[in-house]
């Protein structure tokens, strides 16, 4: 079970400044997508985990009817109103593992930021079940990556988490690492052992950068960030702020966006 595992209620609490702070994703990831399965006006699809409806819209444009299940009741609603302007749009909010879906109705099945949540072998198993033969099941993600262009800032922010995130969690500082191609692969080749075939993958890169307090409200709404108790994440938040504002005052965020694909023979 991963660490985070527990914790999907966190976001849920922070739903106004996750929809703001929270990325999309490139056109390319949904073009690839689209390219690998043909979605219309006939089509089915499935949404595990809309968030704040980050990665909906593209789908919904497709005229494809769209199922979003969806654990965190203030994102259920947020997206309700969101997509309103789409009849064929609907949210069930519960847990993608409690949901009943029927089998081989589904054209497509997708994840953004969310399938990790889902345990592998309930949720590869049931995603294999709910497609169409010839369906597809697209997983995706985003992964930022501290400001490799001024190390000093880096190594200063490591500090802050060394003093604070891993005093908190009582585990041993790690530097991060950048996403590569070789954990996109491995991913990919999760949907072999559960029958998929025509496997792909693909990464995106982008930048983003942020003032010291617009990044101080983006951790805000990392999930292991949210459960740290509040007065010490407070503390911990500030200093983070601090920092950045003593190496220049802003932050630039290098992302990689993983997509996977496969297909249900």
């Amino acid at each position: 079970m991963s660490a985070l595992q527990g914790l999907e209620w966190t976001f849920d609490t922070v739903a106004p400044t996750y929809e703001k702070f929270r990325p999309g994703y490139p056109a390319g990831v949904y073009q690839t997508i689209l390219d690998y399965v043909a979605l219309g006006p006939s089509s089915h699809a499935v949404e595990v985990g809309i968030g704040g409806g980050q990665a909906t819209l593209p789908f919904l444009q497709t005229g494809c009817a769209l199922t979003a299940v969806e654990v965190g009741v203030q994102f259920s609603e947020r997206c309700r109103e969101k997509f309103r302007d789409y009849p064929r749009f609907s949210v069930i909010t519960d847990k993608f593992e409690n949901v009943a879906f029927p089998d081989a109705a589904h054209d497509l099945v997708y994840s953004a930021s969310a399938f990790h949540w889902v345990p592998e072998s309930v949720g590869y198993a049931k995603v294999f079940a709910m497609l169409k033969s010839g369906g597809a099941f697209a997983r995706f993600a985003n992964h930022p990556y501290r400001d490799k262009g001024n190390p000093p800032l880096s190594e200063a922010i490591n500090q802050v988490y060394a003093d604070y995130y891993y005093k908190y969690y009582d585990k041993a500082p790690e530097n991060p690492v950048e996403y590569s191609e070789e954990q996109a692969s491995q991913r990919a080749g999760i949907a072999e052992k559960y029958g998929f075939a025509d496997i792909k993958y693909a990464l995106f890169h982008r930048t983003r950068t942020f003032t010291a307090h617009e990044y101080r409200t983006l951790i805000g709404t990392y999930s292991d960030h949210i459960a740290i108790e509040e007065g010490f994440r407070n503390e911990f938040f500030s200093k983070i702020e601090e920092v950045i504002n003593a190496h220049g005052g802003s932050i630039t965020i290098y992302d990689t966006i993983d997509l996977q694909l496969a297909r249900k023979p």
